[in-house]
């Protein structure tokens, strides 16, 4: 077990390494670097805090991978993130402004919270008078213009 709680800046990372490694077998400090646009020197330095703490083994010049508690760490912020995503779709906000929320409070939300928002979401897409039901979330429809009122 690590010997401290992640911080955003870890859990970040710990996120964007677990996706690397499911799509491409492997994530390299080069590829994380370019996921995170930063640098890979600032990257190089959080891999090797990361590893210090855990959640990571890493060997210099021959790549990284998570521990099991590194994975689980970034399994709970998938988690975070996918039921952000259900839930911002529900309520009809724009995928790429759901992207840019989602980061922002992504890791500031409770296990209560989260747990409730969950419920809601699986509540409110499970109910007979859901009308997109069976239908792409509002989130990723293009957005209609209201029409216009006129006088009769």
């Amino acid at each position: 077990m690590a010997a401290h709680p992640a911080s955003t800046a870890a859990e970040d990372y710990l996120e964007r390494i677990h996706a690397l490694m499911e799509t491409k077998g492997y994530a390299r400090v080069s590829d994380i670097a370019g996921e995170l646009g930063l640098r890979p020197p600032s990257v190089s330095l959080m891999v090797q805090r990361l590893a210090k703490l855990g959640y990571l083994d890493y060997e210099r010049y021959r790549g990284l991978r998570l521990t099991e508690e590194g994975r689980a760490v970034a399994r709970r912020i998938q988690r975070r993130h996918a039921i952000l995503e259900r839930f911002f779709a529900l309520i009809g906000v724009r995928r790429s402004q759901a992207e840019k929320d989602i980061e922002g409070i992504e890791h500031h939300l409770s296990a209560e919270t989260l747990g409730r928002l969950e419920e809601l979401v699986d509540r409110l897409n499970n109910s007979p008078a859901n009308p997109s039901k069976h239908r792409e979330p509002a989130a990723l429809q293009p957005r209609r213009k209201p029409a216009k009122l006129t006088k009769t």
